[in-house]
């Protein structure tokens, strides 16, 4: 039997501000200590056990005497608070330019020829909340065929289109056109379609979203884990994110629980190689809309199952449980905050409560899943392994 590295992306769950987030207008961001706050504190037992309370101090989530896992935090090192930059870091690519955003729309030259490309013309080309934005131009976009263009402080071009309107297979032509068109200085992280349902003063979103990244700059974890003949298998919408690149078997999902079910699935079946898992709600549904009980929910709701997942890990195997940005439900803005992200490290056959510090990058993280595995090493991070192995 090989080893397996299994990855759980927490999407968003930040654990505090990073030096530098005054320069995104964060400061004072930390998803997980200031929505237990707000709460009254979160019930998450089995996280705490592992250690998560003692990266930091969150309400109901004690720091304990002996953690289960060794645990830390991560600094990102490249510019921006996206999902995309997140990934990637945490798969050994380091961004020395964020990706562009454009908070005042994109510029009119490019949308008229976006609509020429696809016969229609948009409505919105604003930044917006996506639930916003739907139902302020939902019946307008009905009425008109004309899809509904926005973004976010993040770097995406989002294209919503009712699904009865714009058909599914049409919005994906939509989005392609789109992921083509936008090169160069306007290369943007990701093009997301965003089709819904219901009707006026009702519209809400569906599960058919789809996210088109672009390729990476060169060899990523999964493309070394793949080449040394382990697979790598995608849980969520890990595959767009990487474009693909070294995963040899992948699901979507439809939510958080289907994720972890997901994981579970291939933690039963599979005997060795990378296991890389995106739980999207936390971020999608609850983060961007400001929700602090469902966001709390969601947290409680991944923490019930964590003994499942614990279950299924054979002696070998190595767990991290990690985040690829913030997203605090607390504050004003309902977009991405520049935070650390937890790092939780377990294995039957590793060291409990070392304490991993303060990592310098995310990229630390691949760096130390590609040693524990035996690949090529990566072009960037320090490895950890040795700190938590016996």
């Amino acid at each position: 039997m090989g080893k397996r590295a299994i990855i759980i992306v927490l999407d968003s769950v930040g654990i505090g501000e990073m030096p530098d987030a005054a320069d995104y207008g964060d400061q004072g961001s930390n998803t997980l200590g200031n929505m237990a706050k707000a709460r009254g504190g979160l019930n998450l037992p089995h996280l705490q056990t592992l250690g998560l309370g003692n990266i930091a101090p969150i309400l109901g989530v004690d720091p304990v005497s002996e953690p289960k896992a060794c645990f830390g935090k991560m600094a990102e090192l490249s510019p921006g608070k996206d999902t995309t930059t997140g990934h990637w870091e945490i798969a050994g690519v380091i961004l020395e330019k964020a990706f562009p955003t454009f908070p005042q729309g994109f510029p009119e030259t490019f949308i008229q020829e976006f609509e020429g490309k696809i016969g229609r013309r948009v409505l919105g080309n604003e930044v917006a909340s996506g639930t916003e934005i739907i139902q302020r131009l939902g019946e307008e976009h009905v009425k008109t065929g004309r899809p509904i263009v926005y973004t976010s402080a993040d770097s995406v071009f989002q294209i919503a289109a009712h699904e009865e309107v714009i058909p599914l297979s049409e919005l994906m032509q939509i989005c392609e056109t789109a992921r083509k068109m936008l090169d160069g200085d306007m290369r943007v992280g990701r093009v997301i379609a965003r089709p819904f349902l219901g009707e006026p003063g009702h519209y809400y979103r569906t599960t058919n979203r789809h996210d088109l990244a672009i390729e990476p700059p060169h060899k990523i974890l999964l493309d070394y884990v793949q080449e040394a003949g382990l697979p790598v298998m995608a849980v969520g919408k890990i595959k767009d994110i990487y474009y693909g690149h070294g995963v040899t078997d992948f699901v979507l999902t439809k939510g958080n629980q289907e994720g972890i079910d997901k994981t579970l699935d291939y933690l039963k079946k599979s005997e060795q190689g990378l296991i890389m898992t995106n739980l999207v709600d936390f971020d999608m549904l609850y983060g961007h809309r400001n929700n602090v009980e469902g966001y709390a929910k969601a947290l409680e709701e991944f923490d019930a199952r964590l003994p499942e997942l614990l279950e299924q890990m054979h002696h070998d195997d190595l767990l991290v449980i990690t985040a690829d940005h913030g997203c605090d439900p607390t504050t004003p803005s309902t977009d991405h905050s520049r935070e650390y992200v937890p790092l939780l490290v377990w294995g039957h056959n590793l060291k409990s409560s070392v304490n991993l510090e303060i990592r310098k990058s995310f990229a630390d993280l691949g760096q130390t899943i590609a040693d524990f595995l035996g690949t090529t090493s990566l072009p960037h991070g320090q490895s950890f392994l040795q700190e938590v192995i016996h």
